[in-house]
């Protein structure tokens, strides 16, 4: 490997390498920033929580949200339960609960999923999340217009 030719001046050109591996690192650098952008710039005090889970075995069931309201002439019901998941492995680590949500529009049933940062999306709006679920029933409404939720599919066997 013969090495890098000097400009007229004693300065020493970078090889193509160099130059290749530094604008690789600076990509690979700004796309990591972007990407983790968004979730470091969440201002910590305006993020949902879900309410604390009981302690599994004590036997009762915590409800962290809970509505029942008329919104665009349409009724709208709605809850988000937590369930124990299991016991806790000794007296200092509780075991994480699992949450169970229901909305109603007009008595039917509008299947709502929760996502990792604890916010909810529905089939009628699942290109986007929101923080509660009255938020997300309303969402739905929204969407729905005059138009009513089908009515569940029945599971064959």
């Amino acid at each position: 490997m013969s090495p890098t030719p000097a400009k007229p001046g004693g300065t020493r050109i970078p090889s193509r390498r160099t130059v290749l591996r530094g604008a690789f690192t600076a990509a690979v650098v700004t796309g990591t920033a972007g990407a983790l952008f968004p979730l470091l710039d969440r201002d910590p005090d305006a993020t949902v929580r879900p309410a604390p889970a009981p302690w599994p075995g004590s036997g009762t069931r915590a409800t962290a949200e809970e509505f029942a309201e008329m919104y665009r002439g349409r009724e709208i019901r709605g809850t988000a339960t937590v369930v124990p998941a299991g016991a806790p492995a000794d007296d200092r680590v509780a075991v994480a609960a699992e949450p169970v949500t229901e909305i109603r529009i007009d008595g039917r049933p509008l299947h709502v999923m929760r996502r990792a940062d604890g916010t909810y999306l529905s089939d009628v709006r699942h290109y986007e999340s929101y923080p509660t679920l009255l938020e997300t029933a309303r969402a739905a409404v929204d969407e729905l217009g005059s138009a009513r939720l089908a009515p569940p599919a029945a599971h064959h066997m």
